[in-house]
């Protein structure tokens, strides 16, 4: 989060922070377990949404889920001589992390974050999804990370329709589709 807001000027002005002032890991990390200890997290962003609701921001027909890790140093040199029990560590890709996930439901229409879920960064997506729907949604978004969400059974009773993609066509997208077809084709009509 440090680096985070040295790299980000929105991030700091929203924090109302300035350069000289930025405070260090171990201080935001104190002050998110003081918000835990005190409830204070779940109830200033219910505030936030109750604001937003009142000016009619929220269109509430459809929802984008997604979850990003949050990165947090894996070092024992602390006063415990030990890690944060609630960070862990998980693989995308050939990459290795270790922190949080931030898991969080979107307005589709307006962009704006109405369900935020914090978990381990092993936490796989999909265990999340009915923590970021209000239930008004028609239509949900999701990555290839959530495959499969409709055939849970916290999903079953939910009509809605679900736009996630399968997983032979992640990050391929159309030109990677493409090239395959042409390759194909090419096999057949040349075939020695």
């Amino acid at each position: 989060m440090e680096e985070a807001l040295y790299d980000i000027p929105l991030l700091r002005q929203f924090a109302g922070i300035c350069l000289d002032a930025i405070p260090s890991d171990p201080t935001i990390l104190h002050f998110r377990h003081w918000l835990e200890k005190h409830h204070l997290s779940e109830a200033l962003f219910e505030e936030v949404n109750t604001h937003l609701a009142s000016l009619q921001l929220f269109i509430k027909r459809g929802s984008i889920v997604d979850a990003t890790i949050i990165h947090a140093p894996s070092s024992t040199k602390n006063r415990q001589n030990s890690r944060d029990p609630d960070m862990k560590a998980t693989r995308k890709g050939n990459q290795c992390y270790f922190g949080m996930k931030a898991h969080i439901g979107v307005d589709a229409q307006t962009g704006l974050v109405h369900s935020l879920v914090g978990t381990s960064a092993n936490v796989a997506d999909v265990t999340q999804v009915h923590h970021l729907l209000h239930g008004q949604e028609e239509v949900v978004h999701g990555n290839v990370g959530y495959k499969g969400v409709m055939r849970r059974s916290e999903h079953q009773h939910r009509v809605v329709t679900w736009h996630i993609p399968r997983i032979g066509l992640a990050g391929a997208g159309a030109a990677g589709m493409g090239k395959t077809s042409a390759s194909a084709k090419s096999q057949r009509e040349n075939p020695g």
